[in-house]
């Protein structure tokens, strides 16, 4: 059975809102963080999104790819640039790169925006 991205996406979501219930200590500087990190500045967020879906992919988590390839998708960027940052990790990593970035165009697949 093929996984489906976009419902591990919706799964990974649902499980970390249930963390920052339960932790809200932890939770919300966290949050706040992130908030302030990825924020327009010198680098746009959207920049900053593309930067974090190559970090994710070269480390392989799952759900940072996911979730760092919806945001800049949010933040205006186009496919070809979700697909330009996809190279990076496959240079630096070679397969493993390639294995991750299957997720990413499967993820696109599933949102309609390529064939």
């Amino acid at each position: 059975m093929v996984e489906k991205q976009m419902e591990l996406k919706d799964a990974n979501e649902g499980n970390a809102a249930a963390f920052k219930k339960l932790m809200p200590e932890v939770a919300e500087p966290y949050d706040e963080l992130n908030r302030e990190v990825y924020k327009d500045g010198a680098v746009s967020g959207k920049h900053k999104r593309l930067m974090a879906l190559a970090a994710s992919l070269c480390i392989g988590c799952r759900a940072c790819i996911l979730f760092q390839c919806e945001q800049a998708l949010e933040l205006g960027a186009t496919v070809d640039e979700i697909l330009e940052t996809c190279a990076v990790p496959l240079a630096l990593r070679g397969t493993t790169g390639m294995g991750e970035t299957t997720r990413v165009m499967a993820y696109l697949r599933e949102r309609g925006l390529i064939e």
